[in-house]
């Protein structure tokens, strides 16, 4: 449950609204549920702002539609990242979506958007790792624009869309190959940078280790890097910098 919820339900019983029993009933599995098989921290929304994201990949299918079920049954909402079409077919919340590029599923209904993010593709290529990190921002509650195809290779398409950042609070960039983006986009604007390498390229891109070294070695201030293709990370560190900047 998140901060919202609970100030509803005890608002709620405060007014009478709903018995103690009812409230103990919403209540009881605070802060985790324990399914042996996991531990699922409904109280990690009311600690950290971000609710319990699943990570899909390498669970067992049951197990993975099991915990969603149950965390959508607590909030209302649920996040799951590197999900199978098997996960989203069983799991059978009406309204929920699923993003065939990024392998990210949504269900509930979003908050209201706040403040503003860009989030910056390189290439085509990166545009899985971009979608990641749309979404989940999105999901979380801020406002998001995307602009996508607009690498080194091909500058003045960068150039030419720079109106795009004005009004951002934050921007992600995704990239693969040498992952020089970042340090251009960084150089540019006056907006903190996180920087996401993928592991697009050939032989000597080494699976996102070439990205990766040349973002955490740019000598553009203010910039941050995420891990290899951790677009889920990347837009929950640009959400929480986006609610700094508008609260």
């Amino acid at each position: 449950m998140d901060k919202e919820a609970i100030k509803t339900l005890l608002i709620s019983l405060q007014n009478g609204a709903v018995s103690v029993d009812e409230a103990m009933n919403k209540l009881k599995n605070l802060p985790y549920e324990n399914l042996e098989f996991a531990k699922i921290d409904h109280h990690r929304h009311l600690r950290g702002g971000i609710a319990e994201v699943i990570f899909g990949e390498g669970k067992k299918t049951a197990d993975a539609i099991e915990i969603a079920r149950r965390i959508y049954n607590m909030s209302g909402r649920v996040l799951i990242t590197r999900a199978s079409k098997d996960i989203y077919d069983g799991l059978q919340i009406e309204g929920a979506v699923y993003y065939p590029n990024s392998k990210i599923i949504e269900a509930g209904q979003r908050r209201d958007t706040l403040g503003r993010i860009v989030v910056v593709s390189a290439g085509t290529a990166d545009i899985p790792v971009s979608e990641e990190a749309s979404v989940t921002a999105a999901f979380l509650g801020s406002a998001v624009e995307v602009l996508y195809d607009v690498g080194v290779a091909g500058l003045h398409r960068l150039l030419n869309n720079m109106s795009v950042f004005e009004g951002a609070n934050v921007v992600v960039v995704t990239a693969g190959m040498e992952g020089a983006l970042p340090s251009v986009v960084g150089a540019l604007i006056d907006k903190p940078v996180i920087a996401v390498p993928t592991s697009v390229g050939y032989g000597t891109s080494l699976g996102g280790l070439t990205p990766l070294f040349a973002m955490l070695n740019s000598c553009v201030p203010g910039i941050a890097v995420m891990n290899i293709d951790n677009g889920f990370g990347a837009g929950c560190l640009a959400h929480k910098i986006n609610t700094l900047a508008v609260l």
